[in-house]
């Protein structure tokens, strides 16, 4: 074999190696997890970007003129959980999760 081709099949093995030991890795937990909507702290009228935003945590007690009823947070297109969620992320509040019945000012129906 030429120091070429060692040299070719010592990467190869250590690709497969690199790859198997990622995926354990994966698999096991040990690389860091996508935030789930369980684990943010719940958003807050309390917290500068909400209060900037008119961020309410339940769209019927809003005040704010803009406020079109049935407007709510799991119907807006910023909305990153499930239509039905309690709580969800949001890509306008990151880091937090925002009530689905919630509303705030940047809401945009989701395109049907």
């Amino acid at each position: 074999m030429s120091h070429h081709e060692h040299s070719n099949e010592s990467r190869r093995r250590f690709l497969k190696v690199a790859a198997g030991t990622a995926a354990v890795a994966a698999a096991v937990g040990l690389l860091p997890k996508v935030a789930r909507a369980a684990d943010l702290p719940h958003l807050t009228s309390a917290d500068p970007t909400a209060a900037a935003l008119n961020y309410v945590e339940d769209a019927s007690k809003s005040t704010n003129p803009k406020h079109k009823a049935g407007d709510v947070c799991s119907n807006c297109q910023f909305f990153q959980g499930k239509p039905a969620d309690a709580f969800g992320p949001c890509q306008l509040f990151p880091g937090k999760a925002v009530a689905g019945k919630g509303w705030c000012v940047s809401h945009a129906p989701k395109a049907a």
